[in-house]
C-alpha cells in the first residue's frame, strides 16, 4: 500500500476542562502515532460553536491533525477514538496527492 496524506478534524469535548486541551491533544498525537500515522502538523483552532447541535454540546474545541499513513490507518483511528470520551466528533479526509508532494 502507499503512504498518503490525510487530515483529521476532531471536535473535542473540553467543557469544564478548557485548560486540559493541550494534554488531550498531546495524548491524541500519541494515539495517532501508535496506530501508524505520522503526524506532520497540528492546527489548534480553539473553541467554536458547532455547525449543528445534535447532542449535549453546542460548542467544542476544534483541532486538525495533518498526517501521513496507509489507507488502513483511518479505520484504526476511527475505531480507537470512538471510545475516547474527549473526542466528540471526528472527520477524515484525503489531501490531494499533488498537495502532499508539494508539502513534503
Amino acid at each position: 500500500m502507499s503512504i498518503r496524506r490525510y487530515e483529521a478534524l476532531l471536535v473535542l469535548d473540553v467543557q469544564g476542562k478548557e485548560d486540559g486541551a493541550k494534554e488531550i491533544i498531546d495524548r491524541l498525537e500519541k494515539d495517532f502515532n501508535a496506530e501508524g500515522a505520522a503526524v506532520q502538523n497540528i492546527q489548534r483552532m480553539e473553541t467554536r460553536p458547532l455547525s449543528y447541535v445534535a447532542g449535549k454540546l453546542d460548542h467544542g474545541y476544534y483541532v486538525n491533525f495533518i498526517f501521513d499513513g496507509e489507507p488502513t490507518v483511518i479505520e484504526k483511528l476511527k475505531n480507537k477514538l470512538k471510545f475516547d470520551t474527549a473526542v466528540y466528533r471526528q472527520h477524515y479526509q484525503l489531501i490531494d496527492n499533488k498537495v502532499a508532494v508539494q508539502q513534503a
